[in-house]
C-alpha cells in the first residue's frame, strides 16, 4: 500500500470542506485546488488580477510546507472565471512559471462566478 502523507500547517490555507491541502505520494505532491482564500478558507473576492496572485500565492505556501517550490511543479490545471480574463491570467502566469513551464490546462467559465480564478498542480519531491 503507498504511504500518503497530507501537507498541512502554518501558514496553509485551510478549509471547511472535506479535502486535504496537499498529498505527498511517493515521489510527486498532488496539491488541491487553491483559490483567493484566507487562511481560515474564507472566499476573498477582488479584482481578478488579486484574487489570481493570492491563488498562487496559497500554492506556493503549500509547497513550501512540502519543503519545495513553483519551480518542482510539473502540471498545473488553471481555472478562470472570465474569458475576459485570459490575456491577464497569462501574464500573471508568467511571472510566477518560467521555463520550462509545467504542462498545463486551462478552463474557462467554469467557476459558475463564486471564484475569478483557481489553481492545483502536481509537482516534483525529488527524493
Amino acid at each position: 500500500m503507498t504511504t500518503k502523507r497530507v501537507i498541512k500547517g502554518e501558514g496553509i490555507p485551510g478549509s471547511y470542506l472535506p479535502f486535504s491541502p496537499a498529498l505527498a505520494v511517493g515521489d510527486y505532491l498532488f496539491v488541491s485546488g487553491q483559490a483567493s482564500v484566507d487562511l481560515k478558507g474564507n472566499i476573498i473576492r477582488d479584482s481578478f488580477e488579486s484574487e489570481c496572485r493570492r491563488s498562487i500565492e496559497n500554492l506556493r505556501r503549500v509547497l513550501e510546507g512540502a519543503g519545495i517550490g513553483l519551480s518542482d511543479v510539473v502540471q498545473v490545471r488553471c481555472y478562470v472565471d472570465n474569458p475576459q480574463d485570459l490575456n491577464q491570467f497569462n501574464r500573471i502566469y508568467s511571472e510566477y512559471f518560467s521555463e520550462p513551464h509545467p504542462a498545463r490546462t486551462t478552463l474557462i467559465g467554469c467557476l459558475g462566478g463564486v471564484l475569478g480564478f483557481e489553481i492545483d498542480a502536481v509537482a516534483y519531491l525529488g527524493k
